[in-house]
């Protein structure tokens, strides 16, 4: 059975009634803010990713930290029905509390079968003793790496000619302590962060029995590494502590391991006292604890209520039961006096565990509330680890629990819960807590079952702080890797760079070469050898083989040692250094450090720079990320006069879309804000002596405002804007905390920071919440302190779109504020009037909102005190209703949120991070593709999508929506089939049918797509288009949109769309995100970027980068990743092209030497060319090598589109460099040979020259010289330090030469350096080599360069004359040189130039848009331009051809019938500039036939009106939801 329905709140006013002078008590109405979710089973635990899932199956599970078992959750279960059946994963858990296991839950021992997991997080991939095997294993992943050690174990037999198998090991051992190395470092940071969290205090509950866990038995594995952890690192701090110098007073201090036990005894509340915490918690019995004890106060004894006759009681048990009260409490157990709160680290808590958590403390594992500090039950909760939002969410205690205060309380519960196993969904819990109560009418009858349902409501997450709450009292359902937030975590990957990944293939093909080489080598010496009438016959010893077959064998494998550098192992000790390096310029780019919170760019994965150069998707999240999560109130419109100066990033988009110098303009308009914000504090503090003004704070900049607010243009306007500053400081839910100082501060903590904004203008213009009553808000108005009595607030939620609060004024009013989205408060306004003041908000309330603006309506309405008792007792009736109690509610609140009066509207601006329009603009300019994934509304992604300049007003915003359907009657089926037809028609707009050929071609095509259309979706869609069937035509038709912002996603959800379009696609992706909510597709991502800002810590423990602000993305990817990746592609190109030519060379010495191997080179040649010879160079350049600098990189982001293009790196540049080696090997071989030849066989001195290694000599001088010169010449920064490094290079192998045969060391070697440096043939061959080497190279480079140039050649070139000196020039010069025709769409042609294409606009009539559709903004409301949302329905229903009469007449009387409104002419330099923009676009708003919103909303009628006319039908708002706004309009004509 499902879980039980909780039980009815008890009755909200029993000392109310009917009678008139009886005090009415305030109630809060709450909806639950979760995401609905499909009622049918199997549609209910669809699985988005199933890698994550399977993690869980293989971890290690315990009891509470002791033996690991499998759980049988076929054993356990005869009273698990109380939960949803689950398909697969983890059984479903039941707890029992004070009371004793089941037997059936138990094993033969008496254990419990189920095991949990360990609260004890690891985000490091390695242990101290796993680090050596597993870190071999992930390095021995690399063919290379086998092949190298196979090498190693064949120079050990001398039989295959190896000279000195230690030293050959050498490189291998060096590769791969210097990968371990750099990847223990980089492991042992996510370790330091794991302790630092594993190790956290939280008080939790001992001397209590948990019988849901097995006691802790430290198994004798886990004694092994903890003692092995301790060991490395008790080694590891004694090596630091020799390079530091300690403090010698902190090591006087003995740490404290141990706190003296937290009493729970009686103590009374404390007062506010230190401003940097919002609370300092003093104990006399815990003074000396870290994390002092909030005190809690003892609960009052218990009144007698008057009780029913036990005979009256059985007749009324049903309803009795029903308003009792529940209790956990077991009054008849007998205290002990051991339970006591210990202070306790994370990792030590188990399931079934009682903690208390304090206020501002984080949350340890998922955990059901049973009691709060607050009366209610009602505690606040901060998500910015999970999501990056600050804003506070409220969260239930249970109902039964909250008499649980105290230990001894705990002590003496009793009760168990059914819960549902563990899964990843943010918002959702099924479960049930069941107990057994006495009833007071039969106190001596068997006591009662009750039950009470729990959702996600009265769960409090892993990772969220608690906030504005004293304390929280609750149990641990849910640990470890088993809480919501790990699960939606998954395990940290090892990541490889997609070059190192393609170089395998390489490697191979080269495997291949070398393959042939040694079977040619092995034919022709075994050949050789077994001729008997050839002179070898008679003048060698003979073979090393017994016979020719032996013989060839063992020269196969010789040669496989002399060949190696085929495949050379320096190349990856090399790549390696040149990672390292490039991390470490990444880290110390002073561009990307972020002084606030001194956080510089950190590279946390140091092997995958280059793909940061390859990037064609980045997804990020919203909150946090793009947005700083302020909201700012900036405009207001107060019967029908608009107020506010901004300017704000949006409409600076849209006027340089216009071609307006932004930067003048803004200097302009900022210098009159700043003066208009002088004037308007002047006249604020000349109306009162606000102490709750601080200048910084004031973001509502309106001198006109105060102006009216002082009277100067008529008592109406005067009246008009206190009336709505007061609604602004009544109509709320927000917390008010007065910070000390001199002047006081008062700080305001929200739900939504929306609703902070909105109160905290409101304490600016005068008018201060204080703080809340148990009855009402305490409000200084003007200076005069006032108690307004709250009878009721009903809050916000996403179908209602509005909040409404009723107020007992001072004169006896009774009056209903309402705030919400403008189409929602349009349609419940009075039918008739106010026709001109409608008119006009709306068209204020559009041009805010074309701003950028998110904006909501103020309305009110007077209740008569007959009407308002009604309605109270329908509202109670609705609070105690067992079934559907949230439909009756809501239906309730319905039915007095009609016939309102319109006050005036607002606009709040959601300020961006600085930078992130530009930063978009540049990225976007680069081809690279932004997708927005995150967690907030549809409404509120769209209207960031247009202040960042996402979206424009000419694209059209294709809406993909499968609504749910709440009853459950539709199947898997109907919604794949809905899905389906939406794709189909998105498809059918760009002439597709989402085929594998349109994939196969959409994997080849990496341009950016025209800036014609956005696509918008909702995550509960995105579950069914990312179904096998229709995740292609999903990923096909996002590919075609240039902005794409999936809503209301899960973390899940977020690592799948980035999978898909990884996978799909075969592109490169990179992640950014700042919450715990982001971890799963920053893993997901080929790249991943955590922001380190004020937002936690989650992201940034599993990113690859870390970065302070958004737009430090520009230089990370734009420049450094650039930079990487060409470096990294030209270096390992010339890393095979010079290994090429001295391998081939020592190949074409073994043809005149019957290919018996043997070495042409003395064999420290072959150990130096690697190591000092050629490699500086090429590792320089992989360093430090710039095309073009920074700046230039940023002024012309096209450059980027070679990497989307992986135009560095490809098979056809890897097999050029190839074919040059080998003709350059030929020449380097055979030109000396010939001069050597040419030279008489003794010297002057009477030594002969014509010897091996002496030939060796004559080779490898010219070689050294045409291989570093070959990397000169294709290295495009000559500076000094690789000029430096090339001569050097080139002038160690003479000094080597010389010095090591000055030594008899050298053997046969003995003099060489005076032999061959004093013949003329040697000097003529070390010039005439490396020119036949280099003419055909450089011949091809000049006719590259002036016939077919590059981008970065053109661009090069316009550096030198100076073009890009002038950063604001820079753009518009290289757009002319090229003939770009926008940089926003420009593009990169298949041959690399730059070109460019015109935008092209769109001009189409503008369709009605469906409410849900609308970027409305809860609780503050955006009503955008509805030209952006074209063709997202094509309902196009239009009154144009003839308005409605009965509008029309309404208008006419209603105008006539009330008086005139002031009307007030004055300057108001932000609302005409705005007005002015408009006119751009279209003439006029009379004379306009688009379907604007002021238009639209000119229109909506009250539909919601309480008059019930004859014949009227009923309204009904879900209704009219799916219908869409033309519903409202049509209501009108009825």
């Amino acid at each position: 059975m499902t879980p039980p329905p909780p039980p009815p709140p008890p009755a909200i006013d029993e000392q109310g009634g009917d009678g008139a002078g009886r005090e009415i008590s305030m109630q809060r109405t709450r909806w639950a803010t979760r995401k609905l979710t499909v009622k049918s089973g199997s549609v209910k635990r669809l699985s988005l990713i199933g890698r994550k899932h399977n993690r869980t199956a293989t971890e290690k599970k315990r009891a509470s930290g002791g033996t690991a078992g499998s759980s049988k959750p076929d054993e356990v279960v005869e009273d698990s029905k109380g939960v949803d059946a689950h398909e697969g994963g983890a059984a479903p858990r039941q707890l029992y509390f004070g009371l004793p296991l089941p037997r059936g839950l138990q094993d033969e021992e008496g254990k419990p079968f189920q095991q949990y997991p360990r609260n004890k997080i690891r985000t490091a991939k390695y242990t101290p003793l796993s680090f050596i095997p597993k870190n071999l294993f992930f390095q021995f992943h690399n063919v290379a790496n086998i092949f190298f050690l196979f090498l190693v174990i064949l120079v050990i037999f001398p039989i295959f000619g190896g000279v000195n198998p230690g030293l050959n090991a050498v490189p291998l051992i060096f590769i791969i302590c210097v990968t371990a190395i750099k990847d223990a470092i980089e492991d042992y940071r996510r370790t330091i962060l794991d302790n630092e969290l594993n190790n956290a205090p939280v008080h939790r509950l001992l001397g209590v029995e948990n019988v849901n866990v097995e006691e802790d038995n430290v198994s004798l594995w886990r004694r092994i590494k903890k003692a092995t952890s301790k060991f490395f690192g008790a080694m590891w701090r004694g090596w630091l502590a020799l390079f530091e110098k300690k403090d010698a007073a902190a090591k006087e201090q003995p740490a404290q391991t141990t706190v003296d036990p937290r009493m729970s005894i009686e103590t009374r509340s404390t007062p506010w006292e230190s401003v940097g915490s919002p609370r300092s918690r003093n104990s006399f019995v815990s003074a000396q604890e870290d994390i002092q004890m909030t005190p809690v106060p003892s609960p009052l004894p218990r009144t007698t209520e008057e009780m029913p006759t036990i005979s009256a009681a059985v007749e009324n048990e049903g309803t009795l039961l029903q308003t009792l009260k529940g209790d956990l409490l077991n009054p008849d157990l007998p205290i002990s006096g051991k339970a006591r709160f210990h202070k306790d680290a994370w990792k030590s808590l188990v399931v079934g565990d009682f903690v208390r958590i304090y206020n501002d403390d984080e949350l340890p594992a998922d955990i059901i509330i049973l009691a709060t500090s607050d009366p209610d039950g009602a505690c606040y909760v901060e998500t910015k680890n999970l999501d990056g939002e600050t804003n506070l969410k409220v969260r239930s205690a249970l109902r039964c629990g909250r008499t649980l205060k105290h230990a001894r309380d705990c002590e003496r519960a009793q009760f168990m819960i059914d819960s549902e196993p563990p899964q990843p969904n943010l918002y959702k819990y099924n479960g049930a807590i069941k107990w057994r109560q006495k009833v007071p009418w039969d106190p001596k009858g068997e006591p009662r079952e009750m039950s009470e349902a729990i959702t996600i409501d009265n769960m409090l997450l892993r990772g969220c702080n608690l906030r504005n709450t004293d304390w929280a009292l609750g149990i641990v359902v849910f640990t470890g890797h088993d809480t919501k937030i790990m699960m939606n975590a998954g395990i940290t990957p090892s990541k490889r760079a997609r070059i190192a990944r393609e170089l395998n293939f390489n490697v191979i093909c080269n495997f291949g070469i070398l393959l042939v080489m040694c079977l040619v080598a092995a034919f022709v010496n075994g050949v050789t050898w077994a001729k008997t009438d050839a002179s070898l016959a008679w003048f060698e010893y003979g073979a090393i083989g017994s016979t020719p077959e032996l013989t060839g064998f063992i020269t196969f494998w010789a040669a496989v040692i002399v060949f190696q550098n085929l495949v050379p192992i320096s190349l990856y000790i090399s790549l390696e250094i040149v990672r390292t390096l490039q991390a470490y310029f990444i880290y110390s780019d002073l561009g990307m450090y972020y002084d606030k919170i001194d956080q510089p760019c950190i590279p946390k994965s140091w092997n995958i720079s280059d793909d940061v150069g390859q990037i064609e998707y980045i997804f990020s999240d919203k909150t946090g990320t793009l947005t700083q999560n302020v909201m700012e109130f900036k405009k207001a419109t107060i019967n029908g006069q608009p107020y506010g100066e901004a300017y704000t990033e949006a409409q600076a988009g849209m006027n340089k879309r216009m071609g307006i110098d932004v930067e003048q303009e803004s200097k302009t308009i900022k210098a009159e804000i700043a003066e208009a914000k002088v004037r308007a504090l002047r006249g604020l503090r000349g109306l009162h002596d606000n102490p709750y003004l601080h200048d910084d704070d004031l973001t509502f900049i309106a001198p006109d405002f105060v102006e009216d607010l002082a009277g100067k243009n008529g008592v109406e306007q005067q009246k008009a804007n206190e009336h709505f500053m007061l609604v602004l400081a009544l109509c709320h839910t927000v917390i008010a905390e007065k910070q000390p100082g001199d002047p006081p501060k008062m700080v305001f903590k929200a739900q939504s920071p929306d609703e902070a904004a909105l109160v905290a203008t409101a304490r600016d213009m005068g008018f201060t919440v204080l703080g809340s009553a148990n009855d009402g808000i305490n409000v200084n108005v003007m200076g005069t302190d006032r108690h307004y009595q709250v009878l009721n607030v009903i809050e916000f939620n996403s179908s209602r779109k509005r909040m409404s609060a009723i107020v007992r004024m001072p004169d006896g009013k009774i009056l209903l504020f309402c705030k919400g989205a403008d189409s929602i408060i349009y349609s419940r306004l009075k039918k008739g009037e106010q026709a001109a003041l409608r008119k006009e908000t709306a068209q204020h309330l559009e041009m805010f909102a074309i701003e950028g603006l998110r904006t909501l309506c103020i309305a009110e309405k007077e209740l008569a005190e007959e009407e308002y008792r009604e309605w109270r007792k329908e509202h109670d009736m609705a609070a105690t209703a067992l079934e559907n109690r949230e439909e009756k509610l809501e239906e309730v609140a319905d039915k007095i949120e009609r016939d309102l009066s319109l006050l005036g509207g607002t606009a709040i601006e959601d300020r961006l991070q600085d930078g992130v329009p530009d930063t978009i603009a540049l990225l976007g300019d680069a081809g690279i593709k932004l997708w927005v994934l995150t967690g907030d509304k549809v409404e509120t992604a769209i209207n960031i999508g247009f202040s960042c300049n996402l979206l424009h007003n000419d694209m059209d915003l294709l809406r993909i929506q499968v609504n749910e359907d709440e009853s459950g009657s539709s199947s898997q089926e109907d919604y794949l089939a809905q899905a389906e037809e939406q794709l189909n028609n998105g498809l059918a707009k760009f002439n597709m049918t989402g085929s594998d050929a349109e994939l196969k071609l959409a994997r080849k095509d990496h341009e950016a797509p025209a800036a014609t259309h956005g696509l918008v979706i909702d995550g509960f869609t995105l579950r069914w288009v990312l179904s096998d069937a229709l995740k292609q035509k999903f990923l096909l038709l996002c590919k075609q949109c240039k902005s794409v912002l999936c809503c209301r996603v899960s973390p899940a959800q977020k690592a799948a769309v980035v999978a898909m379009v990884k996978n799909g696609l075969d592109v490169m992706t990179l992640s950014v995100g700042d919450g715990a909510n982001d971890v799963a597709m920053i893993q997901e991502a080929d790249v991943g970027v955590g922001i380190a800002g004020e937002e936690g810590r989650q992201a940034v423990m599993s990113s690859d980068y870390a970065i302070g602000q958004f737009r430090f993305l520009q230089r990370l990817v734009l420049v450094h990743g650039r930079w990487s990746y060409r470096r990294l592609a030209e270096s390992i190109s010339n890393f095979f092209y010079k290994n090429m030519i001295w391998t081939f060379a020592i190949f074409w010495f073994q043809i005149f030497c019957n290919f018996d191997i043997a070495y042409i080179y003395e064999y420290t040649y072959i150990l130096m060319f690697n190591l000092f010879f050629t490699s500086v160079p090429v590792i320089l350049m992989g360093v430090l090598d710039q095309d073009v600098v920074d700046t230039v990189s940023l002024q012309v982001p096209q450059l980027y589109r070679r990497g989307i293009e992986r135009k560095e790196w490809t098979q056809t540049k890897f097999w050029f460099y190839m074919i040059d080696g080998v003709y350059q090997s030929a020449a380097v071989f055979f030109i000396p040979f010939i001069f050597v030849t040419l030279t008489a066989t003794a010297a002057a001195n009477g030594l002969d020259i014509a010897e091996r290694t002496r030939l060796g000599c004559y080779i490898a001088h010219p070689a050294v010289l045409t291989i570093n010169a070959y990397i000169l010449i294709n290295t495009y920064r000559w500076d000094w330090l690789t000029l430096l490094a090339i001569v050097i290079s080139d002038v160690f192998i003479f000094f080597w030469t010389g010095v090591y045969t000055a030594s008899t060391y050298a053997s046969t070697f003995y003099e060489a350096a005076p032999q061959i440096y004093q013949e003329l043939t040697f000097w003529m061959c070390f010039i005439v080599t490396p020119a036949i080497c280099l003419l055909p190279r450089v011949v091809v480079k000049c006719i590259q360069k002036q016939m077919f140039p590059y981008d970065v050649d053109i661009i090069r070139e316009q550096a030198k004359q100076g073009l890009f000196d002038d950063p604001n020039a820079a753009a518009a010069n290289a757009a002319a040189s090229e003939g770009l025709e926008g940089t926003s769409t420009g593009s990169s042609t298949s041959s690399g130039k730059l070109s460019g294409r015109s935008r092209k606009s769109k001009h189409q009539q503008y369709a009605s848009v469906d409410e849900d559709r609308r970027p409305i903004y809860p609780p503050s409301i955006a009503t955008h331009n509805t030209r952006t949302q074209n063709g997202s329905d094509g309902t196009n229903y239009m009154m144009q051809g003839r308005p409605s009469m009965d509008l029309q007449e309404d208008e006419i009387e209603a105008e006539q019938r009330q008086p005139g409104r002031p009307s007030i002419e004055r300057t108001r330099p932000s609302y005409d500039r705005v007005r002015r923009s408009i006119d751009r676009v279209r003439p006029s708003f009379e004379a306009s036939n688009d379907f604007t919103s002021a238009a639209r909303l000119s229109r909506i009628e009250s539909t919601h009106s309480a008059q019930g006319l004859p014949g009227q039908r009923r309204f009904n708002l879900t209704t009219v939801r799916k219908r869409g706004l033309s519903a409202f309009s049509k209501k009108s004509i009825d």
